[in-house]
Protein backbone atom coordinates (compact mmCIF):
# COMPACT_ATOMS: atom_id res chain seq x y z
CA UNK A 1 0.00 0.00 0.00
CA UNK A 2 2.87 2.36 0.78
CA UNK A 3 4.49 1.72 -2.59
CA UNK A 4 1.24 2.29 -4.47
CA UNK A 5 0.60 5.46 -2.47
CA UNK A 6 4.11 6.70 -3.25
CA UNK A 7 3.57 6.18 -6.98
CA UNK A 8 0.16 7.85 -6.94
CA UNK A 9 1.58 10.80 -4.99
CA UNK A 10 4.37 11.17 -7.56
CA UNK A 11 1.80 11.13 -10.38
CA UNK A 12 -0.24 13.76 -8.56
CA UNK A 13 2.83 15.97 -8.22
CA UNK A 14 3.68 15.58 -11.91
CA UNK A 15 0.13 16.43 -12.93
CA UNK A 16 0.05 19.50 -10.69
CA UNK A 17 3.39 20.69 -12.06
CA UNK A 18 2.13 20.33 -15.63
CA UNK A 19 -1.04 22.24 -14.78
CA UNK A 20 0.94 25.02 -13.09
CA UNK A 21 3.47 25.22 -15.92
CA UNK A 22 0.92 25.41 -18.71
CA UNK A 23 -1.15 28.09 -16.98
CA UNK A 24 1.95 30.09 -16.01
CA UNK A 25 2.67 30.59 -19.72
CA UNK A 26 -0.55 32.60 -19.89
CA UNK A 27 0.15 34.61 -16.73
CA UNK A 28 -1.89 32.50 -14.33
CA UNK A 29 0.49 31.74 -11.47
CA UNK A 30 -0.16 29.87 -8.23
CA UNK A 31 2.04 28.91 -5.31
CA UNK A 32 3.52 25.42 -5.10
CA UNK A 33 1.71 22.68 -3.26
CA UNK A 34 -1.48 20.62 -3.74
CA UNK A 35 -3.39 23.03 -1.49
CA UNK A 36 -3.10 25.79 -4.11
CA UNK A 37 -4.58 23.78 -6.99
CA UNK A 38 -8.08 25.06 -6.20
CA UNK A 39 -6.97 28.54 -7.26
CA UNK A 40 -5.87 27.24 -10.66
CA UNK A 41 -9.11 25.31 -11.11
CA UNK A 42 -11.08 28.46 -10.30
CA UNK A 43 -9.15 30.32 -13.01
CA UNK A 44 -9.91 27.58 -15.54
CA UNK A 45 -13.63 28.16 -15.07
CA UNK A 46 -13.24 31.53 -16.78
CA UNK A 47 -13.13 30.96 -20.56
CA UNK A 48 -10.72 33.87 -21.09
CA UNK A 49 -8.04 32.43 -18.77
CA UNK A 50 -6.35 30.31 -21.44
CA UNK A 51 -7.20 29.43 -25.08
CA UNK A 52 -10.23 27.15 -25.30
CA UNK A 53 -8.53 24.02 -26.73
CA UNK A 54 -5.90 24.16 -23.96
CA UNK A 55 -8.54 24.89 -21.32
CA UNK A 56 -10.37 21.67 -22.18
CA UNK A 57 -7.12 19.70 -22.02
CA UNK A 58 -6.26 21.22 -18.64
CA UNK A 59 -9.73 20.42 -17.33
CA UNK A 60 -8.88 16.82 -18.21
CA UNK A 61 -5.86 17.13 -15.91
CA UNK A 62 -8.14 18.47 -13.19
CA UNK A 63 -10.35 15.39 -13.50
CA UNK A 64 -7.26 13.19 -13.35
CA UNK A 65 -6.16 14.97 -10.17
CA UNK A 66 -9.53 14.28 -8.60
CA UNK A 67 -9.19 10.56 -9.35
CA UNK A 68 -5.64 10.44 -7.98
CA UNK A 69 -6.66 12.29 -4.84
CA UNK A 70 -9.55 9.87 -4.29
CA UNK A 71 -7.24 6.87 -4.62
CA UNK A 72 -4.67 8.38 -2.27
CA UNK A 73 -7.35 9.15 0.31
CA UNK A 74 -8.61 5.55 0.14
CA UNK A 75 -5.08 4.23 0.72
CA UNK A 76 -4.61 6.66 3.61
CA UNK A 77 -7.67 5.17 5.31
CA UNK A 78 -6.34 1.63 4.88
CA UNK A 79 -2.90 2.58 6.19
CA UNK A 80 -4.47 4.42 9.14
CA UNK A 81 -6.53 1.34 10.03
CA UNK A 82 -3.41 -0.84 9.95
CA UNK A 83 -1.50 1.72 12.00
CA UNK A 84 -4.13 1.80 14.74
CA UNK A 85 -4.17 -2.00 14.96
CA UNK A 86 -0.37 -2.37 15.14
CA UNK A 87 1.15 -1.76 18.63
CA UNK A 88 4.61 -0.84 17.32
CA UNK A 89 3.28 1.66 14.80
CA UNK A 90 0.99 3.14 17.43
CA UNK A 91 3.91 3.64 19.85
CA UNK A 92 6.03 5.30 17.16
CA UNK A 93 3.32 7.84 16.38
CA UNK A 94 3.86 9.44 19.80
CA UNK A 95 7.30 10.68 18.69
CA UNK A 96 7.40 14.28 17.50
CA UNK A 97 7.31 14.35 13.70
CA UNK A 98 5.82 10.86 13.36
CA UNK A 99 2.39 10.41 11.82
CA UNK A 100 0.52 7.29 10.69
CA UNK A 101 2.33 7.15 7.34
CA UNK A 102 5.87 7.34 8.77
CA UNK A 103 5.06 5.17 11.80
CA UNK A 104 3.50 2.38 9.76
CA UNK A 105 6.26 2.50 7.12
CA UNK A 106 9.00 2.19 9.75
CA UNK A 107 7.17 -0.57 11.64
CA UNK A 108 6.78 -2.51 8.39
CA UNK A 109 10.32 -2.04 7.06
CA UNK A 110 12.09 -2.61 10.41
CA UNK A 111 10.33 -5.61 11.89
CA UNK A 112 13.46 -6.80 13.71
CA UNK A 113 15.04 -3.67 15.23
CA UNK A 114 17.22 -5.87 17.47
CA UNK A 115 19.35 -6.63 14.43
CA UNK A 116 20.75 -3.10 14.75
CA UNK A 117 23.25 -2.71 17.58
CA UNK A 118 22.23 0.89 18.25
CA UNK A 119 20.12 3.72 16.94
CA UNK A 120 22.97 5.07 14.83
CA UNK A 121 23.13 1.78 12.92
CA UNK A 122 19.46 2.11 12.03
CA UNK A 123 19.98 5.73 11.02
CA UNK A 124 22.95 4.72 8.85
CA UNK A 125 20.91 1.90 7.25
CA UNK A 126 18.22 4.42 6.31
CA UNK A 127 20.89 6.78 4.94
CA UNK A 128 20.83 9.60 7.49
CA UNK A 129 24.23 9.16 9.15
CA UNK A 130 27.01 11.48 7.88
CA UNK A 131 30.10 10.10 6.20
CA UNK A 132 33.20 10.00 8.37
CA UNK A 133 36.61 11.02 7.05
CA UNK A 134 39.25 10.34 9.69
CA UNK A 135 42.86 11.40 9.37
CA UNK A 136 45.55 11.75 12.02
CA UNK A 137 43.14 10.83 14.76
CA UNK A 138 40.75 13.65 13.83
CA UNK A 139 37.21 12.74 12.79
CA UNK A 140 35.56 14.87 10.14
CA UNK A 141 31.88 14.42 9.41
CA UNK A 142 30.68 14.99 5.86
CA UNK A 143 27.33 14.90 4.11
CA UNK A 144 24.91 11.99 4.42
CA UNK A 145 25.61 9.10 2.09
CA UNK A 146 22.07 9.05 0.60
CA UNK A 147 22.33 5.27 0.42
CA UNK A 148 19.81 3.07 2.14
CA UNK A 149 16.03 3.31 2.23
CA UNK A 150 15.07 6.34 0.14
CA UNK A 151 11.39 6.18 1.11
CA UNK A 152 11.99 6.10 4.87
CA UNK A 153 14.63 8.83 4.59
CA UNK A 154 12.25 11.12 2.75
CA UNK A 155 9.45 10.49 5.25
CA UNK A 156 11.77 11.16 8.20
CA UNK A 157 13.08 14.39 6.70
CA UNK A 158 9.52 15.52 5.93
CA UNK A 159 8.58 14.73 9.52
CA UNK A 160 11.58 16.67 10.78
CA UNK A 161 10.64 19.67 8.65
CA UNK A 162 7.14 19.54 10.14
CA UNK A 163 8.70 19.71 13.61
CA UNK A 164 10.80 22.71 12.55
CA UNK A 165 7.59 24.46 11.49
CA UNK A 166 5.91 23.74 14.83
CA UNK A 167 6.12 25.48 18.20
CA UNK A 168 8.66 22.95 19.40
CA UNK A 169 11.34 24.52 17.18
CA UNK A 170 11.14 27.64 19.35
CA UNK A 171 11.12 25.85 22.71
CA UNK A 172 13.68 23.09 22.14
CA UNK A 173 17.19 24.45 22.95
CA UNK A 174 18.90 21.83 20.77
CA UNK A 175 16.85 22.76 17.69
CA UNK A 176 17.11 26.49 18.37
CA UNK A 177 20.89 26.26 18.68
CA UNK A 178 21.24 24.38 15.40
CA UNK A 179 18.92 26.76 13.56
CA UNK A 180 21.08 29.65 14.74
CA UNK A 181 24.26 28.19 13.21
CA UNK A 182 23.21 25.79 10.43
CA UNK A 183 21.07 25.93 7.26
CA UNK A 184 17.49 24.78 7.77
CA UNK A 185 17.84 21.66 5.60
CA UNK A 186 20.94 20.56 7.52
CA UNK A 187 19.00 20.94 10.77
CA UNK A 188 16.12 18.91 9.33
CA UNK A 189 18.48 16.06 8.42
CA UNK A 190 20.10 16.17 11.87
CA UNK A 191 16.67 16.06 13.48
CA UNK A 192 15.61 13.18 11.20
CA UNK A 193 18.73 11.32 12.35
CA UNK A 194 17.74 11.91 15.97
CA UNK A 195 14.15 10.80 15.28
CA UNK A 196 15.41 7.52 13.77
CA UNK A 197 17.52 6.85 16.88
CA UNK A 198 14.61 7.53 19.19
CA UNK A 199 12.41 5.26 17.06
CA UNK A 200 14.96 2.45 17.39
CA UNK A 201 14.88 2.79 21.18
CA UNK A 202 11.08 2.72 21.23
CA UNK A 203 10.94 -0.37 19.01
CA UNK A 204 13.63 -2.30 20.88
CA UNK A 205 12.31 -1.51 24.34
CA UNK A 206 8.68 -1.94 23.23
CA UNK A 207 7.65 0.85 25.57
CA UNK A 208 5.75 4.08 25.06
CA UNK A 209 7.76 7.10 23.96
CA UNK A 210 9.00 9.19 26.86
CA UNK A 211 9.86 12.83 26.40
CA UNK A 212 12.95 12.43 28.54
CA UNK A 213 14.61 10.76 25.51
CA UNK A 214 15.35 14.36 24.43
CA UNK A 215 17.71 14.96 27.31
CA UNK A 216 20.19 12.42 25.92
CA UNK A 217 19.68 11.82 22.19
CA UNK A 218 22.87 9.74 22.07
CA UNK A 219 21.26 7.16 24.37
CA UNK A 220 19.12 6.03 21.48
Amino acid sequence: MHRVRERLTAQRTQTINMLRGQMAEFGVVAAKGPQHVKGLVAELVAPESVPEPLRQALLGLVRLLAVLQEQIAALDKQILAWHRANPCSHRLSAIDGFGPILSSALALRVQQPQRFACGRDLSAWIGLAPKQNSSGGKVRLGAISKKGDVYLRRLLINGAQAVLNSKRAKTDPWIARLLHTKPRLVVAIALANKMARIAWAVMVRQTAYQTDFRRDPAAA
